[in-house]
């Protein structure tokens, strides 16, 4: 089976979380952590800050490493590397995402999250 390496922003701001929801693909619809795929040529926190740039318009500061999360899709193995970031400049515009919003622990759980990353959450939710 085919592995994806993605890198996924941790994003919290006032005991508040931020999450993305998907506005193209396969997975239209379902809620995430913004990030994207890392490169052949890029560290993960290179990916992240170029991923969040381009799909947020943002600038963010990569912190500590949350948890890799692993993942079966149908088709594909997913391995995710989560990382808590704030963010540095920029308004975290919609380029790519249909919706966004800050989560806080009552209603970190009331959106449709991808399976990936429903299983941070636990981990997540001490953050907040």
């Amino acid at each position: 089976m085919k592995t994806i390496h993605v890198v996924a922003a941790i994003i919290i701001r006032d005991h508040k979380l931020f999450a993305t929801q998907r506005g193209y693909g396969e997975f239209k619809d379902g809620w995430e952590f913004p990030g994207g795929k890392v490169e052949p040529d890029e560290t993960p926190q290179e990916a992240l800050k170029r991923e969040i740039q381009e799909e947020l318009a943002t600038e963010i500061e990569v912190g500590s490493h949350i948890d890799t999360i692993e993942y079966d899709y149908p088709t594909f193995h997913l391995s995710m590397d989560c990382y808590l970031c704030s963010v540095v400049s920029g308004k975290l515009e919609l380029l790519e995402h249909e919706n966004a919003a800050w989560l806080t622990k009552d209603t970190l759980r009331t959106v449709n999250w991808l399976p990936a990353d429903l299983s941070i959450l636990d981990k997540v939710e001490k953050l907040l």
